[in-house]
């Protein structure tokens, strides 16, 4: 019998990894530079968190979740989504004893029972951030700032961010009034698909895909029309500093979408997604996010006021690949042992280099020079040296880079290799 992964999950191999972990490694470190602390919690929770923070008529709890009984017959669900676990954490920790604003971040993965596509997977990996106990609009801008950090860190130029509000649960009650009056007539001429989506929660179709139904939503209400005073007063101060930040990172620009409103019933005021500029693909947000005021209270927590972003980390590696020719992780130096004895000296300084951080193999010694060359380029290696019975004997060793050619000839010292790799990268 052949067992193979499961549709809509993957196999990270060696090269996969390669590229994963240049991309966890960026968000870890921006997320430290910003302030904020790793945490981790189960990949299963108890089916209601979900329902309740996600929200009931949204299709991740309609239809995506994987829910299972346990012999306890408890019922629980793979997370489909970061925000609500943390929330939860943040509650039964008590965190919110901490100082004020708390920042957190994860890297973990989620599960969806969607239909697989480019970027869309059954199961995928998030980092996401999470910050608790400031209403501000500069926290907004906070987190924002930090996923554009990221993204350019990692060499993603050419993107579009798009904003919105969508104000209070308290402003929205005068918007959905108006936009079932707007809609009222029209929603006959919906996709069968949207019109469940109307009869569950009308302003959901405002999210949704499909260009037919985008084309009856032009002329609708929105819900930015319908901003309270606070909502108005916050969304005006955070555009105002979003206009003057954004400057900051070269090739990036902002639209205010009204009809964005995020999939998730937790949002309110801020939203926001980010993606490539030149994309059409339906599923092209590679970070997104924005304000939840009401849903750590929501859940059995105190009155907190939060903000954050996920990112889907499958999506951004194929906006890596796509964009980006050159190795990520490329072995920095390999040694040809050309003895006997240059084979223990290969051991010998390989070691004094990995001790530096530097990665090194040796390449066997069972295999001729050709096919030792032949494997250096094969793996992309930065760097070679041979070791034989002349480089012991002169102390002397000749450091090749197999992308300029350029050879420099240095002592056989760690040292001395060391200084000659850092200049070669």
């Amino acid at each position: 019998m052949n067992f193979k992964a499961i549709r809509g999950t993957y196999d990270h191999t060696p090269e996969d990894m390669e590229v994963w972990n240049f991309v966890e490694s960026a968000a870890r470190r921006t997320a430290s530079i910003f302030g904020y602390k790793e945490i981790s919690t189960p990949i299963f929770e108890q089916t209601g968190l979900f329902k309740r923070a996600v929200g009931e008529g949204t299709d991740v709890v309609q239809k995506e979740m994987y829910n299972f009984t346990d012999l306890g017959g408890n019922e629980l669900t793979l997370r489909p989504e970061g925000t609500a676990s943390v929330c939860r954490a943040f509650i039964e920790h008590g965190m919110h004893n901490k100082p004020y604003p708390v920042r957190l971040f994860y890297i973990a993965p989620m599960f969806r029972h969607e239909r697989p596509q480019s970027g869309r997977l059954r199961q995928h990996h998030q980092f996401g951030v999470e910050i608790f106990g400031d209403s501000s609009s500069e926290t907004d801008l906070e987190i924002i700032l930090l996923g554009l950090t990221y993204l350019e860190s990692l060499g993603i130029k050419g993107l579009k961010l798009k904003v919105n509000s969508i104000g209070t649960s308290k402003s929205r009650v005068e918007f959905k009034k108006s936009f079932e009056h707007y809609m009222n007539p029209l929603k006959n001429k919906l996709s069968e698909k949207d019109q469940k989506k109307y009869e569950l929660n009308p302003i959901r179709i405002l999210d949704s895909k499909e260009k037919s139904t985008q084309d009856l939503l032009l002329d609708s209400p929105k819900p930015i029309d319908f901003l309270d005073k606070d909502s108005k007063e916050h969304w005006e101060k955070f555009i105002n500093l979003l206009d003057q930040s954004i400057k900051m990172f070269e090739g990036v620009e902002f639209e205010i979408d009204k009809g964005l409103v995020r999939g998730l019933d937790y949002y309110s005021k801020t939203v926001f997604e980010i993606q490539p500029k030149d994309s059409n693909k339906a599923q092209s947000s590679i970070l997104s996010g924005g304000r939840y005021d009401n849903l750590v209270e929501n859940i059995g927590g105190p009155d907190t006021p939060a903000a954050g972003f996920g990112s889907g980390i499958e999506r951004v590696i194929l906006n890596i690949k796509e964009n980006k020719e050159e190795d990520l992780d490329s072995l920095q130096l390999l040694i040809i042992p050309a003895s006997n004895e240059g084979l223990v000296v290969s051991i010998k300084i390989a070691q004094q280099l990995r001790n530096k951080n530097v990665s090194t193999s040796i390449c066997s010694s069972d295999r001729s020079f050709k096919a030792q060359m032949r494997y250096a380029n094969q793996i992309n290696a930065n760097n070679i040296i041979v070791i034989g019975e002349k480089e012991i004997s002169t102390n002397k060793i000749t450091i090749k880079n197999l992308s300029s050619k350029i050879e420099k000839t240095v002592d056989l010292t760690s040292e001395d290799i060391l200084s000659v790799l850092d200049s070669n990268g």
